[in-house]
């Protein structure tokens, strides 16, 4: 399994390759060791997170979301263009265009574990799908947890 992390220590994005033995996690740049949870890791499954003592995981897609967005803008300005000069045809075709890129990126595109609390992801994770998809809810009361967390720190 890859998990890729903020280290806590130096604040720097992290990679480590995380077998079902291993109790640590070293940070590549600081090469301090950030230990795991008990029982974070159990039959080869993510119970907790690596990185941070949170049980609240999610499943999404292993995929740049900027990019996923860009090719729905150059749809929309391509299609956009080819309305402009009256191509209605054109229009619609680069419309279905942009659409089946999106259905085949979806298909083809692993799914990723996602940590609400530090952003953590895990790829090539077994059992996923006990996690769950995105809760806007859960997020959210990370979301507010961080901000009052950075208003005391002022």
């Amino acid at each position: 399994m890859n998990v890729t992390y903020s280290c806590p220590h130096c604040h720097q994005g992290a990679r480590n390759e995380v077998g079902p033995t291993d109790a640590t996690l070293t940070c590549p740049h600081c090469q301090k060791a950030l230990s795991m949870p008990p029982g974070a890791l159990e039959d080869g499954q993510v119970r907790h997170c690596l990185a941070c003592p949170s049980t609240d995981l999610f499943v999404r897609k292993d995929f740049p979301q900027r990019l996923g967005v860009g090719v729905v803008v150059l749809g929309i300005v391509g299609s956009s263009i080819a309305w402009g000069y009256s191509l209605p045809i054109l229009t619609f075709a680069i419309l279905f265009a942009t659409a089946l890129v999106d259905v085949v990126l979806y298909l083809l595109v692993p799914d990723a574990l996602m940590c609400y609390r530090c952003g953590a992801q895990y790829r090539s994770v077994a059992g996923m799908e006990r996690h769950g998809a995105f809760n806007l809810e859960t997020h959210e009361r990370y979301r507010q947890q961080a901000a009052r967390m950075a208003g005391q720190h002022r």
